[in-house]
């Protein structure tokens, strides 16, 4: 959990930053963030699906 917190926090502050310093974002349109968040559920959900399968 710390290193999802550091994570964020760490890219809330470079986000400041960028956006004091007028520089454009690197990251992806939205849509390609939403994929990625699909890619990790999707990731998350085999597992859980074995383990229910299993009981």
């Amino acid at each position: 959990m710390w290193s999802i917190l550091l994570a964020l926090g760490t890219g809330i502050v470079i986000g400041v930053v960028f956006q004091s310093l007028r520089i454009p974002s690197p990251a992806p349109p939205m849509l390609g963030l939403i994929g990625l968040i699909g890619m990790f559920l999707g990731q998350r959900l085999i597992p859980w699906i074995k383990l229910l399968l299993n009981h």
